[in-house]
């Protein structure tokens, strides 16, 4: 196995796994991969339908002439920085395994920040809340809370037609019960759903992860993200708040009296985010950092 300065070069056939491994992490780390040996071990994992611990319990394993050109294109694929999921077609998020293609948002850990914050305001385990995720993607975060209030109701709301379809293929593959209690349909942020089937007092929580990166600075993103994720989830206009004007102004039609709405938002946008919410006449109650420490989400409710 040799490194050409953009993949794997010779044939992986006859290697170990533990030196197609280390080969492999070498190979990311010199790409710019963030966590090499971590991508490499699942890229590895899957070119030999197995998981992670098999690399572990069996590393003298030779590779066969399948898994090699699997894995040989694998990570040539990864050391162009597409990511692991893109690659795999599969996300955790919320230890939910989800499907992902093109037409959604890579799930990141720093949302589960939403779900987090969220529960909170659904406090009753078995509690029948109605649940609304604007611009829901691949289903993250309205089926995570789904999957944890078992009583609760909820629509994924989407501009993108396939994104929506995805999503609602993520919720039948959790299974039946939770499936039945999921839908999905194709809108443009609240206005879909304001003077319609959501009447007001709808909803007992609205969530959303809106595009905010602001135009100009996409094209500085990560290659994984500026290259991977639909501009459609990302773009948030000039100054990457479209997305909250849009869709703050339709809160207060949508939400219970004591229901709450739970907002994704970027590095140093939630100030501008409390003026929005205020001037759409909604009451600002708290904010929530993800991991880093960085203010990830806000919570809203009626005045």
């Amino acid at each position: 196995m040799a490194d050409d300065g953009h993949g794997l070069s010779g044939p992986l056939l006859g290697s170990t796994l533990r030196q197609a491994l280390t080969g492999a992490g070498q190979i990311l780390r010199h790409a710019g991969v963030d966590d090499p040996m971590l991508d490499a071990g699942l890229l590895l994992a899957h070119a030999i339908q197995g998981d992670r611990l098999t690399l572990i319990k069996d590393p003298q394993r030779t590779l066969s002439e399948a898994e090699a050109q699997t894995f040989d294109g694998l990570i040539t694929a990864r050391a162009a920085r597409q990511p692991v999921s893109r690659l795999l077609g599969r996300r955790e998020f919320w230890s939910l395994d989800l499907a992902v293609d093109d037409a959604v948002l890579d799930p990141r850990p720093d949302s589960e920040t939403i779900v987090s914050a969220a529960l909170a305001h659904l406090p009753q385990i078995d509690g029948s809340y109605r649940i609304v995720d604007f611009g829901t993607g691949s289903g993250c975060l309205l089926l995570a809370l789904l999957m944890e209030r078992g009583n609760a109701w909820g629509l994924g709301v989407d501009l993108s037609p396939a994104a929506a379809t995805l999503a609602k293929t993520n919720a039948l593959s959790l299974g039946p019960e939770l499936s039945a209690r999921a839908a999905f349909a194709v809108g443009d942020w609240g206005q879909s759903l304001t003077g319609g089937p959501g009447a007001p007092g709808l909803f007992d929580l609205i969530v959303s992860n809106p595009p905010y990166i602001p135009t100009a600075d996409i094209a500085g993103l990560e290659p994984e993200v500026r290259r991977h994720d639909p501009a459609l989830a990302l773009d948030g206009g000039s100054d990457g708040l479209a997305a909250y004007r849009a869709l703050m102004p339709a809160l207060p039609h949508l939400l219970d009296p004591k229901g709450h709405a739970v907002l994704e938002c970027g590095q140093g946008q939630i100030p501008a985010l409390e003026m929005i919410a205020v001037a759409a006449g909604l009451q600002v109650l708290s904010r929530h950092a993800d991991m880093a420490g960085i203010d990830r989400c806000l919570v809203v409710a009626q005045k």
